[in-house]
């Protein structure tokens, strides 16, 4: 999916563009509104089933509402998620009611975003979410209800927070998650990861999982993040 970043600081918008694209998406940054509104019209004509806008309100040149507005106008119904630290009930209703599907206040969970844009996209293509109560990867598993993790039929002697980061990587066997994304969920920061906090659980985790065992399943992409999968075979 493409995402459209409208965002003219250059914090958050570098921030958002690094942790999405470590998500697997292909972003594109805007830093005013006429930038915003010219990339998502050219997105939605080339893929106007695969494109999201995410938009600031406070953009030079042209607002985000009169963004929105004019994109509506115009026919083009890519969805559009507004991002802004304008949060007031009048705030949130006039950006739905000019045409926004959905309206997110800074400060924000990173995790929050992304299961925002996850949210819109299945809305398109009418998918449910389901929660399994049990991950399994290889011979590891993490009963979700009484958050508890075995491996080989051993148990774990996890802390809550390695389970939680346990529980997000094995929600997606094999996907790399980032940093940020690990920060947000585990952490409930959305802040740029300026400290080895990650690193330093991702050891301890890896040394309760991996250790003794000939199969790793917690492998690190340098510079990227963590994955955790089976061994091929």
């Amino acid at each position: 999916m493409k995402l459209l970043v409208a965002e003219d600081d250059a914090r958050i918008a570098g921030f958002l563009e690094r942790g999405l694209r470590a998500e697997g998406y292909n972003v594109q940054v805007a830093r005013t509104g006429p930038e915003a509104l010219a990339a998502a019209q050219d997105a939605w004509q080339a893929q106007p089933d695969d494109c999201l806008l995410l938009l600031d309100l406070m953009l030079p040149d042209m607002n985000g509402l009169e963004v929105c507005q004019t994109l509506r106008a115009a026919g083009v119904a890519l969805p559009i998620l507004m991002l802004t630290a304008l949060g007031s009930l009048d705030d949130r209703v006039t950006g739905l009611r000019t045409g926004a599907d959905d309206y997110l206040v800074k400060p924000f969970e990173f995790e929050e975003l992304l299961a925002r844009i996850e949210a819109l996209a299945r809305r398109g293509r009418g998918m449910k979410p389901a929660r399994t109560a049990h991950l399994v990867v290889d011979d590891l598993v993490l009963d979700r209800a009484e958050m508890r993790a075995s491996r080989n039929g051993q148990l774990l002697q996890l802390t809550a927070r390695e389970l939680a980061l346990l529980e997000l990587l094995m929600s997606a066997p094999g996907r790399l998650f980032s940093r940020e994304r690990i920060l947000s969920t585990v952490w409930g920061t959305h802040q740029d990861p300026l400290t080895n906090v990650v690193d330093v659980f991702i050891r301890r985790l890896r040394a309760r999982i991996d250790d003794g065992h000939p199969r790793p399943l917690i492998h690190t992409v340098r510079g990227m993040g963590y994955r955790l999968e089976a061994p091929p075979g």
